[in-house]
């Protein structure tokens, strides 16, 4: 038993998924696994969902209103997720809050400190600025009602906090909300580029890896970050209208209270529309992603450096299948074809979505593990098996679970934060519900006192 804990204590982090071939020196190994393949996966989520979101608050796009209420709201609930991954990929994950205790930018990852802080400070702020109506009036709602419970005072104590006392829902005062969304938008379009083309950066400039160094590496990551975040949006709101339509047909839950809640054929018009206009712009930036991969695809074969026959040999024979049917063909071609095609339909754009999620997700393992799969004696190779069945905490952060996790996570904060953050909150829902639980017109409050 001594012998056994030994021998795992003296086992090199990676040597339980890596599998060597040829000539390989005897200190590499796949150190970059699972998880620093879902970590640039998911930053890139949040930043295509805000940029998204931006689509209306700072170009104006109307048809695109209730989806972007949707993206932001989604967007924060990814934001937490982005560090997720690499905290299971330490080893000593407590020492993760050095990069935002004390960041700077002599390093790329701990600039991400900066970044991410303001980036989430943005991103706080416009949701205040957006709901603020909504938690006066729930505050309202809450406080005129003489039998309340001992969750229904949590609730009014809750919403009161959040309003951090500005009570003016004046038309004047709502107008200044609507301008401060915007310039924080506008903000943060750079800000959410940035967020995840630093990663790109990262990659991009390690000099020891023929694979990862090239200046295209950051564009490449945000364009495909875009249109990653974008798709899962389109996904993730067609299947919450489905439920919501569910609901609407079988007349459950709120449906069966609220007279004013949406019909199953005001959900469905709805539904169309945004997709429909969303997917207009997930095809602009899946043209420039795409265009993008394949110029850095051909620039390396023109070139042909020192690197490019070991590069050769892992892009066009060993990693092939991997490369060019699942990511170019499956996650690439096959969409694209079905966005161009006539009389465009929600359920193909949702399948499309489907596959540019998976595409995107081809293109992070392609540059995380396949830059990882040659040796530097560029006469060796590695292959990376990862952990499907969890023997010990170390498979199964690094393994198929782990990623399952990180996965997940974020579908559940969204749950949670759609209580305080109504995703399909009308401009005159919150009224409406105020006037009908009291009987009389919502009230103009002053900037002060709620009354």
């Amino acid at each position: 038993m001594i012998e056994q804990v030994a021998q795992h204590a003296m086992q090199v982090h990676g040597e339980a998924w890596t599998v060597k071939e040829l000539f390989v020196l005897p200190n590499e190994y796949i150190y970059w696994s699972i998880q620093i393949v879902m970590y640039p996966f998911m930053t890139g989520l949040v930043a295509g969902a805000f940029v998204l979101s931006s689509l209306y608050h700072v170009f104006g796009v109307k048809k695109l209103k209730e989806i972007a209420r949707f993206s932001l709201v989604f967007s924060f609930a990814l934001l937490p997720v982005a560090m997720m991954p690499l905290l299971l990929h330490l080893q000593q994950p407590l020492r993760g809050i050095n990069v935002l205790m004390t960041p700077h930018f002599t390093s790329a990852i701990s600039a991400f400190g900066i970044v991410f802080l303001t980036y989430s400070f943005i991103v706080a702020s416009e949701l205040w600025f957006e709901y603020r109506k909504h938690f006066v009036l729930t505050y309202s709602r809450l406080e005129v009602r003489l039998d309340l419970g001992f969750f229904d005072n949590l609730r009014r104590l809750f919403f009161k906090t959040l309003t951090l006392g500005a009570f003016d829902i004046s038309e004047e005062a709502q107008e200044k909300d609507h301008k401060a969304v915007k310039v924080l938008a506008s903000i943060g379009i750079p800000i959410a580029c940035f967020l995840h083309g630093y990663a790109g950066f990262i990659f991009g400039s390690v000099k020891a890896n023929a694979l990862w160094m090239t200046p295209l590496m950051p564009v490449i990551f945000i364009c495909s970050a875009v249109v990653s975040g974008i798709a899962l949006c389109i996904l993730t709101y067609v299947l919450t209208q489905e439920i919501r339509k569910f609901m609407a047909r079988r007349r459950i839950a709120r449906w069966a209270k609220d007279t004013g809640a949406p019909s199953f054929e005001e959900l469905r018009g709805a539904e169309e529309q945004e997709v429909r206009t969303v997917s207009n712009y997930l095809l602009y930036f899946m043209i420039a992603a795409i265009t993008l991969e394949i110029l850095d695809l051909i620039f390396r074969g023109y070139t042909q450096v020192k690197s490019w026959d070991i590069l050769r040999e892992v892009i066009m024979e060993r990693d092939f299948f991997k490369i060019f049917i699942l990511q170019y063909t499956i996650g690439n071609a096959l969409p694209f074809l079905m966005m161009i095609w006539p009389n465009r339909s929600v359920r193909r754009v949702t399948a499309a979505s489907v596959l540019i999620l998976f595409g995107v997700f081809m293109m992070r393992w392609n540059v995380v593990i396949g830059g990882q799969a040659f040796s530097l004696s560029f006469a060796g190779f590695m292959h990376y098996h990862m952990p499907i069945i969890p023997h010990n905490w170390e498979t199964f952060k690094e393994g198929f679970f782990g990623a399952l996790t990180v996965m997940i996570t974020p579908f559940v904060i969204f749950y949670f934060l759609n209580k305080i953050f109504p995703a399909f909150l009308k401009d005159d829902e919150s009224v409406e519900e105020f006037e009908g639980v009291n009987g009389k017109s919502a009230p103009e409050f002053s900037a002060t006192r709620p009354y």
